[in-house]
């Protein structure tokens, strides 16, 4: 799509908001033609509640991102009536839930306690319809590592690419070479099950399809 068939489309589309300062999101929802108009991250606390489950806590808080994302967006005039698309993920071995990492500790953890064994990747999505609605999906995904060497999660430790992701690790980087299976959604694990994020958006009459006519 050209500059001007992009401005067009753009022009006359319903507004859309994706509810997420993360690249990965966004290049997701590019990837299928889906260009956001703004950007608004919410900031809310991410903390697990005691004994909540992994499931349970991507879906509570993908809600409550939408949900903080819906009161900023009611500030500004030029996002009245857009679409929100919220989303959270969470990486477990068990019912253990791993960190989204900030500290080379604790990403070095992760690696030990991924290596060689499965883990699940819970991704909720959230999204808000112009009149309030809200659909939520949540995608779940089995993830194996290989059994990693010591030189290995060192390596990858002193990448930095494990920060301030869950788990530990991003599957679409270097990590990608541990990974021996996966059964379930790629994107999901990435940030956004795709499938479902397209489904809900068409199936609420955002014209998805629009963009791809002009797609080269």
């Amino acid at each position: 799509m050209n500059d001007a068939s992009a401005k067009l489309q753009k022009s006359w589309r319903p507004k859309l908001v994706l509810a997420s300062a993360s690249p990965r999101r966004l290049q997701l929802l590019q990837q299928i033609g889906v260009e956001p108009d703004a950007l608004v991250p919410a900031e809310i606390d991410e903390t697990p509640k005691k004994g909540e489950l992994p499931r349970s806590l991507a879906t509570r808080l993908a809600m409550e991102k939408a949900q903080a994302a819906m009161k900023l967006v009611k500030g500004r005039p030029e996002l009245e009536g857009a679409f929100i698309v919220a989303a959270d993920t969470v990486v477990s071995v068990g019912r253990r839930i791993l960190p989204k990492c900030d500290a080379a500790a604790e990403a070095a953890q992760c690696l030990r306690l991924l290596s060689g064994r499965a883990h699940r990747v819970f991704t909720s999505v959230v999204l808000v319809t112009p009149k309030g609605a809200h659909r939520q999906k949540l995608v779940k995904t089995r993830v194996r590592f290989k059994r990693l060497s010591s030189a290995e999660m060192e390596a990858y430790v002193s990448s930095g690419e494990w920060r301030g992701k869950a788990g530990g690790y991003a599957i679409q980087g270097l990590a990608g070479a541990f990974v021996e299976d996966i059964n379930g959604s790629y994107s999901a694990v990435v940030g956004l099950p795709l499938v479902d994020v397209h489904r809900m958006l068409v199936g609420d009459g955002f014209p998805v399809h629009v963009a791809w006519l002009n797609h080269v």
